[in-house]
């Protein structure tokens, strides 16, 4: 291991952007396929594998929502988790906000109870093994009607005070954020807190509508944000979080090589970026190999690695007295 992907992997960091669907492996999508006896259209890992070569978002999700049918059961969702969190682990997370798409599974009618009963399993058990701590972020899928999105927050009502957070996900182009102005101010007066994805396929125009008409916490993704250099002062003077994949971005071609990717500018603009894995089974890479891509490919320094991670504590949905401790233990493993 090199000295820099040593100190990648012991740095301490927060995931801010991670679709727990999204971390379903091969070989656990064929394990839960044989235990539920649930057919797929593939005849070994290596074909499951060979199927995840995509070159944009929509046939990423037509393969994302394939493989969540393997999905049945609390001890699935458990076990799915689990084997994110052992990963995370291992990478020096210490802190994670899983987004999770109940849509995907209650249309096929899996009950709401067992997909959060199931990750809120792991989650503890992540904390008892790994003193990981965890929230969850009920995503809407933006493909489908408002009024589905009301019907999942009714259906949330009680686990309400186990999510933190609301967020937008799926298909962004033809979707804009103010398709969802109604649900996501119903959500925030439930005390929830506000993300979106905005700005990866979408226009500049998206993240504006995220700001305004959602009123969000936090913008996923948000490249396109550079566009726009009044948007972008915006942002760095709010301080808005961007929750920044880069391995996605490659491999769904929001840049062309991860040589082009703008981390580095979003923090010479005073962005506050953070670096996190999205859908790590299916775009190559958990969130240390995420930092390792980026830091390679652009010459992060030490200090933009630390900047990175430091933002990922302060732009998470923690309590501010866990925020400091984060950041104060940060600090210390940076001077070390």
């Amino acid at each position: 291991m090199t000295d820099l992907a040593q100190f990648i992997a012991g740095l301490p960091k927060a995931e801010l952007h991670l679709h727990i669907e999204g971390s379903l492996e091969p070989e656990l999508m064929f394990a839960l396929a044989q235990r539920n006896n649930v057919a797929i259209p593939y005849a070994s890992v290596e074909e499951v594998r060979a199927a995840y070569d995509f070159s944009n978002l929509q046939d990423f999700l037509d393969i994302y929502y394939a493989g969540a049918d393997v999905l049945r059961t609390r001890a699935d969702f458990h076990d799915l988790a689990m084997a994110y969190f052992t990963r995370a682990a291992a990478d020096g997370v210490v802190h994670a906000e899983i987004m999770f798409d109940p849509q995907t599974h209650t249309d096929r009618g899996i009950p709401f109870a067992e997909v959060i009963e199931g990750l809120l399993s792991a989650m503890a058990a992540a904390e008892a093994e790994f003193g990981l701590t965890s929230q969850l972020i009920l995503s809407f899928l933006r493909h489908l009607p408002e009024e589905a999105a009301f019907a999942t927050l009714k259906m949330a009502e009680p686990w309400l005070g186990r999510i933190t957070a609301v967020g937008l996900d799926s298909s962004e182009v033809g979707h804009p954020p103010a398709k969802f102005a109604r649900v996501f101010a119903a959500a925030r007066e439930k005390g929830l807190k506000i993300t979106a994805h905005a700005g990866e396929e979408g226009p500049p125009a998206y993240v504006h509508e995220a700001l305004d008409l959602l009123g969000v916490d936090r913008i996923d993704h948000g490249n396109r944000a550079l566009e726009d250099e009044a948007l972008v002062a915006r942002l760095a003077a709010e301080g808005m979080t961007l929750t920044v994949c880069p391995l996605s971005n490659l491999k769904l071609c929001v840049v062309k090589d991860l040589a082009d990717h703008p981390l580095d500018r979003m923090l010479a603009e005073g962005l506050k970026a953070t670096v996190n894995s999205d859908d790590p089974a299916y775009f190559g890479g958990y969130v240390a190999d995420n930092y390792r891509a980026v830091a390679e490919a652009r010459g992060l320094s030490r200090d933009d690695l630390v900047t990175l991670a430091r933002n990922s504590f302060t732009g998470s949905f923690l309590p501010q007295e866990m925020v400091a401790r984060h950041v104060e233990r940060l600090e210390a493993y940076a001077a070390g």
